[in-house]
């Protein structure tokens, strides 16, 4: 048995060594970097389509709007559901713009404590939650969220409803462009979700369900701020 282990083993390490030795990691990284920097890079126009195609793709909800209309928009939206209770962070300009626009059987609450302390609260009693996400990728409708102070992961994954504010400005058009664009390599964040669509799984008989493992809902409030860089 050993015997035969041995032979194994020694074929293995036969092959290996003969076997072309792999490019180094500079090397690939120039090759990744020319693939990219040969591809025409998109119109802003093109991308901010090409986000909204792909949310809905999804299964995400699409609020487009001007940067001066977005609250009452949303606002108006809100007033027709039975959302009573939004999670977001209080302080912030987006969700204050928001406040002002809300009706008042809708409340904003802010998350201003450990989530020990009111745990059973936020998973029963809060309707959704409202972040400012970092930015997008358009070629396939991901929104790239920072966890920070002011904007916790818990409220993009913990709410029934994930409410998303993005700006057109934000968006790149693959992955490579956002690492690239906002400086990964040289300052990672230390926590980023990466969000496609609301929460889903077909773990269970393949049978797709939303809301398994986060929201099963997501709207994002995509904000058209390019002017005139959309001609």
């Amino acid at each position: 048995m050993s015997a035969a282990r041995e032979l194994i083993l020694q074929r293995l390490r036969t092959a290996a060594q003969q076997s072309a030795p792999a490019a180094p990691v500079a090397q690939l990284d120039v090759r990744i970097q020319q693939h990219f920097q040969a591809k025409k890079r998109p119109a802003a126009a093109y991308l901010l389509s090409e986000m909204k195609k792909q949310l809905e793709l999804l299964h995400a909800e699409v609020l487009c709007c001007k940067d001066a209309d977005w609250p009452a928009q949303l606002a108006q939206k809100l007033s027709d559901t039975t959302i009573r209770r939004i999670l977001t962070h209080t302080a912030h300009p987006a969700s204050q713009a928001l406040q002002a626009c809300l009706p008042k059987q809708i409340a904003l609450l802010n998350f201003d404590q450990p989530i020990e302390h009111w745990k059973q609260a936020l998973f029963e009693q809060v309707d959704a939650g409202f972040t400012v996400v970092r930015s997008a990728i358009a070629s396939t409708g991901t929104l790239i969220v920072a966890a920070a102070p002011d904007m916790p992961r818990t409220m993009s994954l913990v709410p029934p409803l994930h409410i998303a504010l993005l700006y057109a400005s934000q968006l790149h058009a693959d992955l490579y462009t956002a690492c690239q664009a906002e400086g990964w390599a040289q300052g990672m964040p230390s926590n980023l979700v990466m969000i496609s669509g609301p929460s889903k799984t077909s773990d269970i008989q393949q049978t797709l369900a939303y809301g398994a493992h986060g929201p099963r809902a997501l709207w994002v409030v995509l904000i058209d701020d390019l002017g005139d860089k959309l001609a």
